[in-house]
């Protein structure tokens, strides 16, 4: 197998790889390292890649195989990426703002923690938007995160860097964490799978979220039985998390075999009260319901209602630059004026109330569907820079109509996956769907997910640039 090949062979496929002697986790990792050497100053999907540390593990592991290849964790020297908003001992954690360029991590988070167990090889970390704040990424002091399909867009935000990552190939597989789209936005800016979990699913520890449950930590991949199996990693209770799930059962990777059986599944263009999405990302969700109906799924066309969720999210999601605790003098135009413009506590409390008011009349469209298939985004990728000229407010407008179908998700806590459907014809880029689920119903979007991958195959594609 070549290197390209290998480079943008699944991560399952790399572990039994590995096991069967074909390829050493050294190799490997030295296959990854040379294209970020190479395609990284393209792309800016990397604000720290960690090589002397990734030879390391990958040799140790290497002579490991030498000696014995039992009771080896599932993913054993296969390379994984990790977004720099989360903390990985020893190495930079900067989350996007220059003025953290030398906070070194004291601690690993905890699902860097089950990464590591699993027998991942860490490579880097990857580019976010300030804070994860925007969804595009274009830190101050960073190389902007590009879209390996067409360097003049932006790879999305805010884990534009783990997207871009994975679809160039210069990571098997990435992590990524979603407050209002930041999985699910990327992936499908970049043509690649990511999963935002139902709240309790993965935790936070050892800190808290600050964001009152909106966030979720989350796999990015090509394939849906990769996310999925990363998903399995990533899951699951650790000691004092504010709120959890019961680990899945069977596991998520097993979804991947199972049939969905006939689901009543709706779909919808338009959102209230944004209106219809741009013609070009309608159709990938008109296509995925015409596809799910000759499936033998129940297909209804909908019209979902999430009025009065924009200002409550708005002020819960805006508070999370505040909660960063740094002076705004150190912040981006858009962070510092959303910072100087948050809420008071009181406020605050009343808007977490009310979206969770909204987010009740959102899950209750689930008593008569089981998934809900929607677009990621309202309009096509934006060009890398093309807002940055805007006032703030002017962004914050901008942004909000952009990314209108992923954060009803983040308020009510429940699972979506984005998976990509083809492509925008006018620019070469991927255009993609989204997938909802009733809560905790994680295993039925995968299932899905999976059939619809087995139908309209996407794994063949790569970008010209990586390949």
């Amino acid at each position: 197998m070549n290197k390209v090949d290998l480079a943008f062979t699944p991560a399952l496929e790399q572990a039994k790889l590995i096991k069967d002697g074909e390829v050493s986790p050294l190799e490997l990792v030295e296959v990854y390292l040379e294209r970020i050497q190479n395609l990284n100053p393209q792309l800016g999907s990397y604000f720290t890649v960690t090589a002397e540390a990734a030879l390391a593990d990958a040799k140790a592991k290497t002579e490991q195989l030498a000696v014995s290849k039992e009771n080896l964790p599932p993913f054993f020297g296969v390379t994984i990426s990790i977004k720099d908003l989360t903390s990985v001992a020893g190495v930079p954690c900067t989350y996007g703002t220059p003025v953290l360029m030398n906070q070194i991590a004291s601690y690993d988070d905890g699902i860097v923690s089950k990464i590591k167990a699993a027998g991942f090889t860490i490579l880097g970390k990857t580019a976010t938007s300030e804070l994860g704040s925007l969804p595009y990424t274009e830190p101050l002091g960073f190389p902007p995160a590009r879209n390996p399909w067409n360097l003049e867009y932006t790879a999305g935000g805010s884990s534009g860097g783990a997207a871009a990552s994975v679809a160039a190939g210069l990571s098997a597989i990435a992590q990524g964490s979603d407050g209002g789209g930041s999985i699910r936005g990327p992936a499908n800016c970049c043509g690649v799978v990511g999963i935002k979990p139902s709240r309790g699913r993965v935790s936070y520890a050892p800190v808290g979220d600050r964001l009152s449950g909106i966030s979720a930590n989350g796999p990015i991949a090509h394939t849906v039985a990769d996310a999925a199996a990363l998903l399995d990693v990533m899951s699951g209770y650790i000691t004092g998390d504010p709120y959890w799930l019961a680990d899945p059962n069977p596991s998520f990777l097993a979804a991947t075999k199972q049939n969905p059986g006939s689901l009543n599944i709706a779909f919808s263009n338009t959102l209230l009260p944004v209106g219809e999405a741009d013609p070009i990302c309608q159709k990938p969700v008109r296509e995925t319901a015409e596809l799910l109906a000759e499936m033998g799924h129940k297909v209804t066309e909908v019209c979902p209602d999430f009025n009065g969720l924009v200002e409550p999210f708005r002020l819960v999601w805006q508070s999370g630059v505040v909660a960063a605790g740094l002076p705004s003098v150190a912040l981006d135009k858009v962070n510092k004026w959303l910072a100087e413009n948050s809420c008071g506590a009181g406020e605050y409390l009343q808007a977490v109330a009310q979206m969770q008011i909204v987010a009740r009349r959102i899950v209750a469209l689930f008593d008569n569907f089981d998934v809900l298939v929607l677009p990621v985004f309202m309009h096509p990728t934006i060009r890398v820079g093309e807002w940055a000229d805007l006032s703030p407010e002017e962004t914050l407008a901008k942004v909000i109509n952009w990314v209108a179908p992923c954060p009803p998700f983040n308020a009510s806590g429940q699972p979506s996956i984005a998976i990509p459907m083809g492509f925008n014809s006018a620019t070469g880029l991927p255009l993609g769907v989204q997938l909802v689920g009733r809560p905790a119903a994680e295993a039925t979007l995968i299932s899905l997910a999976t059939q619809i991958e087995a139908a309209k195959p996407w794994m063949q594609h790569h970008p010209t640039l990586a390949t």
